[in-house]
């Protein structure tokens, strides 16, 4: 505590003007820390943290979301698109092989099928060859070089 040194009116008034200018300095601290402490809970901030692909990489080795979203939307979009006018027995068959498949994909693989996809329509540039240097049969350490 700080020892206050009060020998009339005027010293009075001048420490209850310092204590509330201290007690509105740390109001006002308080709540820009409240602020920003409740601004870290936001909707944008939770999916700036947790949307990221490193830690939906980091969530699906656990829970394997990928693998299971695979298996239930592979057999689906198979026997709607490829498979559309077959037989009951070759959809079915077709959708417990896609359901295994599915199972077996997470997310390094099906980002390396999608790398594989992308490379196929996206032309790469070819580096140029580097010119190599004509030689005129002077010595590189000569004086007429």
């Amino acid at each position: 505590m700080r020892k206050n040194n009060i020998q009339n009116i005027e010293d009075l008034q001048r420490e209850i003007l310092v204590l509330r200018a201290a007690y509105q300095m740390q109001g006002d601290m308080i709540k820009e820390d409240t602020r920003l402490y409740l601004k870290q809970f936001t909707f944008g901030a939770l999916i700036r943290k947790y949307a990221t692909p490193s830690a939906f990489v980091k969530m699906d080795d656990k829970l394997n979301i990928s693998s299971k979203l695979m298996s239930m939307v592979l057999p689906v979009l198979m026997n709607s698109t490829l498979f559309r006018g077959s037989g009951f027995l070759t959809k079915a068959f077709v959708g417990l092989a896609t359901s295994k498949v599915g199972k077996t994909l997470d997310a390094e693989h099906l980002s390396a099928i999608f790398n594989t996809v992308k490379g196929w329509f996206v032309k790469t540039k070819k580096k140029e060859k580097a010119v190599a240097a004509i030689d005129y049969g002077i010595p590189p350490d000569s004086e007429t070089y």
